[in-house]
């Protein structure tokens, strides 16, 4: 049997329109892949202009229609000069993946206090920023759908990472509340939580804590499912809480970890 018209119109994203936050790489490329590969045009966000100017001729490559766009997502006036470029550029903002982060994995004696400000801005101020400039346009389209990035230590401590503990335990809850406040509006919020996913975040994890990578990537597969995620993985559970596959889903927090915190 043909899969149905029915289900692929339920993951379909034809006419949307998605930003995508640290989008040059890892989890953010692979998503725009995935929404675009779904019929999204994608808005790709990074700081960095080469590397994310790449990312878009990926997308392209598989006959995705992508624009990237340079923003400091710690800067307001960044956030809104993008929310409202890319709300020019295609009349409408249908989808906001938050997904950009950094890590510092110190504890709470080691790290500086210029680390903390960096871990809190780029992995918690700035889901709220972009939020804060989206959610408008989001309204007068009569709703839309956020997924944020947390972490299965957003739900749980971890050692040697107290700053970024403390950001992805608030994007956890900062998802509550912006669901609870703009559900009537038509605007879903969710969570999705990976666990050690293979991306260059993971490597420099393992490089600040001055393991071998190798060793380090061997250690973080000892799981249920015995593998470290790929950023399909996250893409994947991306694309359904975009998508009207979750229409009934708001407020959720999606654990993507191969059974790590199990």
């Amino acid at each position: 049997m043909k899969v149905s018209k029915k289900v692929l119109k339920l993951i379909s994203l034809e006419q949307k329109i998605a930003m995508i936050t640290g989008a040059a790489s890892g989890i953010g490329l692979a998503t725009a892949r995935r929404l675009a590969e779904a019929g999204a045009n994608v808005a790709m966000l990074d700081i960095d202009e080469i590397s994310g100017k790449e990312a878009v001729r990926e997308v392209r490559k598989i006959g995705g229609q992508a624009k990237f766009y340079r923003c400091d997502v710690t800067s307001n006036s960044d956030c809104k000069k993008t929310a409202e470029d890319v709300y020019k550029e295609f009349g409408k903002i249908d989808i906001l993946f938050n997904n950009a982060g950094v890590i510092k994995r110190k504890n709470a004696v080691d790290l500086s206090e210029e680390e903390w400000d960096l871990v809190l801005n780029v992995n918690l101020k700035a889901v709220y920023l972009l939020s804060h400039h989206v959610i408008p346009y989001m309204i007068r389209n009569g709703g839309g759908r956020i997924i944020n990035t947390g972490s299965g230590w957003g739900l749980r401590g971890g050692a040697d990472a107290a700053a970024y503990c403390t950001a992805k335990g608030g994007v956890v809850n900062l998802t509550r509340a912006m669901a609870i406040d703009f559900g009537k509006q038509n605007i879903r919020v969710n969570c999705v939580c990976p666990g050690d996913t293979d991306t260059p975040l993971l490597h420099e994890e393992a490089l600040q804590l001055g393991k071998e990578v190798k060793e380090f990537m061997r250690k973080a597969a000892e799981r249920p499912l015995q593998r470290v995620g790929v950023p399909d993985d996250i893409a994947n559970a991306v694309l359904y809480l975009a998508s009207d596959m979750s229409s009934w889903v708001t407020g959720a927090i999606l654990v993507v970890d191969g059974g790590g915190l199990a």
